[in-house]
């Protein structure tokens, strides 16, 4: 393959992440339609009571509800098994779960770690949704795209995944400050035998790419998530903030986060258009436009690394099929966005519907939503 045509193909890390972010959004989909629950904007669903609980997504299914049986789990066992911290607090304010003191021989007084995460009604009612649409969404994709470049996907992915720190998650961790990962994925030991087998097609999607990530971001000194959603779209000469959602595919409170952590950093500034039009521009300063550059390049050379590492032929077997889903990335010519028509009742059908996916997972602490809603 000619140099021209490798520049041209869409980076691992977007590839991996838009199949994921689309399977999320699915998931996410059905699952709205099909569980009792409140939202901000919206008020209760139709059947919902007073105490339903408010809308997350799949992400605290998987570092968080996964794990929390009727008995109930101590919160340091809940970190353990998930390999990731969760936004326990948030879970308790939605109605999902209930925390309550915990007990330890000598202390009068539990330590935090020690309390007990039991869910709620509500809680027990999502999980019994939630635990099937993982393998109906599969099987969705398997008739939609095929059984065969699916199976290829899976088996190809858990080839790379069996070859990756078993301590890593088998979910995509929610981002700290400065959108990255170094700080959500520390002093984690590996997991049980059995919770070791990565079983979904998600699971596989997510740890592979957050090992991508950590590879970057240990080199880059920016989160992924901001190199390849925000970074990536802006120039020296500036680009509409309202333009952004639109050419990123995150939402405009990440975003937020995004160019504050830029700002800070002195890589992008926010100020009038200084051609006198209307709407305020995000331009990338000097030092930003660098490492703009730096960030593309480095993306480019960790997946070089991951070849020797892996070789040529693994990475191939998982480019493939994930090429064939994701096309050029754009609504048109990318076969992912088939599945994310949203039921007319979701949140997401009164939204405007998206020009791209996100290159990377915006999983927030606002609900775990992969686009940072």
């Amino acid at each position: 393959m000619d140099k021209t045509a490798i520049d041209a193909r869409l980076p691992l890390p977007t590839l991996l992440s838009q199949a994921l972010v689309a399977f999320t959004i699915e998931f996410d989909n059905e699952a709205e339609h099909r569980l009792p629950h409140r939202t901000s904007d919206y008020g209760l669903s139709a059947g919902a009571g007073f105490h339903a609980p408010w809308l997350v997504s799949m992400a605290m299914w998987s570092n968080c509800m996964r794990f929390v049986g009727q008995d109930g789990i101590t919160v340091r066992n809940l970190h353990r098994r998930a390999r990731t911290p969760t936004n326990l607090a948030g879970m308790l304010r939605w109605g999902y779960v209930t925390v309550s003191p915990g007990a330890v021989e000598g202390k009068a007084k539990a330590p935090q770690w020690a309390a007990v995460v039991r869910p709620t009604e509500g809680g027990r009612i999502a999980q019994r949704i939630w635990q099937p649409l993982f393998g109906e969404i599969e099987a969705r994709w398997e008739q939609r795209f095929g059984q065969a470049p699916v199976d290829r996907l899976r088996s190809s992915l858990r080839d790379v995944a069996g070859q990756l720190d078993p301590a890593l998650p088998c979910c995509m961790p929610i981002l700290g400050y400065g959108l990255n990962h170094d700080d959500r994925l520390t002093n984690l030991s590996p997991p049980e035998t059995a919770e070791n087998e990565q079983r979904n097609l998600p699971e596989l999607l997510a740890k592979v790419v957050v090992a991508f990530a950590l590879d970057f971001e240990r080199g880059s000194g920016l989160g992924l998530a901001i190199a390849a959603n925000v970074l990536r779209v802006m120039y020296e000469k500036g680009v509409p903030v309202r333009d952004l959602p639109r050419r990123t595919g995150v939402s405009k409170e990440s975003l937020k986060v995004a160019l504050g952590f830029l700002g800070k950093r002195k890589l992008a500034a926010i100020e009038r258009d200084p051609a006198g039009g209307p709407f305020m521009m995000a331009r990338l300063t000097k030092t930003g436009a660098a490492s703009q550059g730096i960030c593309r390049a480095l993306c480019a050379s960790t997946e070089a690394q991951w070849q020797t590492r892996f070789g040529v032929e693994a990475l191939e077997a998982v480019r493939g099929p994930l090429e064939e889903l994701a096309g050029d990335g754009t609504p048109e010519r990318s076969p992912l966005f088939r599945g994310l028509e949203p039921y007319p009742e979701g949140w997401r059908a009164k939204t405007r519907r998206p020009s791209t996916l996100p290159h990377f997972p915006m999983v927030l602490h606002r609900g775990g939503f992969p686009d940072g809603s």
